[in-house]
């Protein structure tokens, strides 16, 4: 017998019929002699719904009262979903995120998941039950709801699987893996057969929906076994493990667009030392996450200052910064929402050159002009315009020889030498 926890995206759970499905999928896991502990995302559109609604009341909600609404999409899936498994006869139980014994620290919209106590959740799949978790959601030390942020019913997965010694942890989502990039955006993007934590990683910060990064981050953390899979098809996914066959000769293993970003510049900044300092102490007070950092080169002494943040924490981000403007004496702030974020993942940069090249040398010939630049190890990452970012993906995963139709037999694991034209697979 092993132990499961399978989590359902707010697609998969959308409506009646999908419940219906996934409870079969569910019932099916279980009766092959395993254990299972399924966390749920909001019904589809449930969370934006709800936001939409609150900002109609209130521009700027209060972040407190804001988990306490956005937490009750992920308890009507499990609720919904738990009589969906009783009608078909098999015994289950929902959970809050109390009640599965998840606690969090103080912070509300991204709160991180500080512990788990799993012998509740321990003693119902004891007694035959299936247990279905609300993701998304923890008790801080005020016995508050707080949310752990965007695709944060993925960490709730991960970080059960964790606390439980889970045998496996499924992500299932309605795409058949993780791609080599958007398969809506690049029709030749094919589905990888594993990923290693690392670039999983940087992909899903650089904009990859598929995962949300701070469950990856858990799952390579604790060496939970992950894998992402189709909800509505029962076929192989995407292991994402430590290792690779063949990690680094598969330069690079995906690409990645994030439009959900914005630069905010500091202008007319005294180039003094101190002053960088100040600035991102008050964001990291504000638990804003900065991506791509530029420092104008120094004119007369006076520098501007620019770098990147999520797009909808912009009203967060002025409220940090602007005390300082006067206070460090720079001229003004400003932000661009017309920005996005287009990255090059893959473990095979660290043994090859040329890649940055390259990929500069094919957004120059597609007329995509580069705006800030960041990189690590595996990744590097510019911010471009927004509406160049599907272009620019498309003409690098070509440029990079990832089109399905180009791929060579050889780069599938465990594939054999096949003739051309067999060895093509079609994008989905």
């Amino acid at each position: 017998m092993g132990l499961y926890v399978q989590k359902y995206g707010g697609s998969s759970v959308a409506d009646a019929e999908c419940m219906r499905r996934v409870a079969r999928r569910i019932r099916d896991t279980q009766a092959a002699g395993n254990q299972v502990v399924v966390v749920v995302s909001a019904m589809g559109d449930t969370t934006d719904d709800l936001i939409a609604l609150a900002k109609q009341v209130n521009p700027e909600p209060n972040e407190r009262e804001m988990d306490s609404l956005m937490a009750t999409g992920e308890m009507a899936s499990s609720a919904i979903l738990t009589m969906a498994l009783h009608a078909l006869g098999v015994k289950a139980i929902s959970m809050t995120g109390h009640q599965a014994g998840i606690r969090v620290d103080g912070t509300h919209l991204k709160a991180k998941i500080q512990a788990i106590d799993p012998k509740r959740i321990h003693r119902h799949l004891d007694q035959g039950c299936v247990v279905v978790v609300a993701g998304f959601q923890g008790t801080n030390p005020r016995q508050d709801i707080a949310t752990l942020g965007r695709g944060g019913s993925d960490t709730t997965a991960v970080a059960l699987a964790a606390a439980l010694k889970a045998d496996r942890c499924q992500i299932l989502k309605d795409v058949d893996g993780v791609f080599t990039a958007n398969p809506r955006v690049v029709p030749g993007a094919h589905k990888l057969d594993a990923i290693t934590y690392d670039e999983m990683l940087e992909l899903a910060s650089c904009g990859a929906e598929v995962l949300q990064s701070r469950a990856v981050e858990f799952a390579k953390n604790y060496g939970v076994v992950l894998e992402v899979v189709s909800s509505f098809e029962v076929k192989p996914g995407t292991l994402v493990q430590e290792e690779v066959e063949e990690m680094e000769k598969m330069i690079i293993r995906g690409i990645a667009a994030d439009k959900n970003q914005a630069k905010a510049t500091l202008l007319g900044v005294p180039d003094t030392p101190g002053v960088a300092a100040r600035v991102f102490k008050a964001l990291a007070a504000a638990h804003i996450n900065v991506d791509m950092i530029v420092q104008n080169v120094s004119a007369a002494g006076i520098t501007d200052l620019s770098f990147t943040v999520p797009k909808d924490e912009i009203v967060q981000t002025r409220r940090a910064i602007e005390p300082l403007v006067k206070a460090v004496r720079a001229t003004g702030l400003n932000f661009d929402e017309d920005i996005a974020k287009v990255s090059l993942v893959g473990v095979g940069m660290k043994s090859h050159s040329g890649v940055a090249y390259k990929m500069f040398d094919v957004l120059a010939a597609h007329k995509v002009n580069i705006e800030m630049i960041s990189t690590s190890e595996i990744k590097i990452s510019v911010a471009i315009r927004s509406r160049d970012a599907d272009r620019a993906v498309r003409a690098l995963h070509t440029a990079f020889g990832m089109d399905a139709k180009k791929r060579a037999p050889a780069a599938r694991r465990g594939a054999k030498k096949a003739p051309a034209k067999k060895a093509a697979r079609k994008g989905k």
